[in-house]
């Protein structure tokens, strides 16, 4: 009865490894390739939502994670990887990897992430609607809230606005800053860029010309943000951008923008829904338009060095306040 009992033992044993090996080997391998444009806080904290929503709900996710440190013959590289890695989704991070990504890529899902105008980027014909593999989060950035910021912390007569005129979404900004510069009768000051390295010569070159700067959600002007701040601090200019991220540890005065990260784990969720089976075409644009979804930062130390003095509605309403080299975050 002994030998019996222990032969039971062992075959119960080697049962439970049994079902543990199969369970094992039925969790999918689940490859899906993210690539983001540049590395600048705001984009960082889109991959990092996204790694994170999908790590939590898809069992088996592999995710490959790359970077064009902003160079477009890198992101078409990457996006000829991932079709030849055969990722199941590919993941674009702002419009210009997006675009190599969709362009390179007609069989396998991607998915875009923080492009603002995902129409006039080429990538879906309709909001309402992704393309026959392309979807997505957008980014686009309210505009006139922004410059309403900026000139209610001080009046603005000439408005600086640096960009990048390659970038499609920066294009789509330059267009709405125009309009609302014409609008209020606020005379505009462009200054282009083409690179990172030229960003810093650019605002140098309007600095004396203008008095106030607002930078839109510019990759390639985000990844050199610290020297627009430098020279706005320098010159005495209020600077407002679209970035709350990036101005936490930035010495701007106020941003109001979007909460990248939830933006990324939105993106991970449309990522997840497609590998669930949803089809990309049956997808819409996603726009984010809650309020935890949105942040408002106020540079109290910054505000002191330019003489302005924020109303005490404004600092209430902030979800981040920077006061004696401190981030206050509030809960939304």
């Amino acid at each position: 009865m002994r030998i019996k009992a222990l032969v039971s033992a062992s075959l119960g044993l080697a049962l439970i490894a049994l079902t543990a090996l199969i369970s094992m080997s039925a969790v999918k391998d689940l490859p899906v390739g993210i690539a983001k444009f540049v590395s600048h806080p705001a984009l960082d904290d889109i991959e990092r939502g996204i790694v994170d929503e999908l790590t939590a709900t898809v069992p088996g996710v592999r995710v490959d994670l790359q970077n064009a440190n902003a160079d477009m013959a890198t992101a078409a590289q990457i996006a000829r990887k991932f079709k030849s890695d055969k990722v199941l989704v590919a993941v674009g991070i702002a419009t210009p990897t997006a675009q190599a990504l969709a362009s390179a890529i007609r069989d396998i899902p991607v998915v875009f992430s923080a492009v603002t105008d995902p129409v006039a980027a080429g990538l879906v014909s309709s909001y309402q609607g992704g393309g026959k593999n392309v979807t997505g989060t957008s980014d686009m950035t309210p505009v006139a809230a922004q410059l309403d910021l900026l000139t209610a912390l001080k009046p603005i007569k000439r408005l600086g606005h640096v960009y990048n005129a390659g970038e499609a979404n920066s294009v789509k900004l330059a267009e709405l800053v125009k309009a609302y510069c014409d609008k209020k009768g606020i005379q505009l000051v462009e200054s282009t860029v083409a690179n990172s390295s030229e960003v810093r010569s650019a605002i140098q070159a309007i600095a004396d010309r203008i008095d106030g700067v607002y930078l839109g959600n510019d990759n390639t002007v985000f990844s050199a943000v610290n020297a627009v701040a430098e020279v706005c601090l320098q010159k005495r200019l209020p600077l407002v951008t679209a970035d709350p991220t990036s101005a936490e540890t930035v010495p701007v005065l106020a941003a109001l923008g979007f909460d990248y990260y939830q933006m990324g784990r939105a993106t991970g969720r449309i990522v997840a829904r497609i590998l669930k089976g949803e089809k990309p075409g049956s997808i819409p644009t996603y726009f984010p338009d809650s309020p935890a979804e949105k942040s408002l930062v106020l540079n109290l130390d910054v505000a002191a060095k330019l003489g302005i003095s924020p109303t005490a509605e404004l600092i209430a309403q902030a979800t981040s306040v920077v006061r004696n080299g401190t981030v206050e975050r509030r809960k939304k």
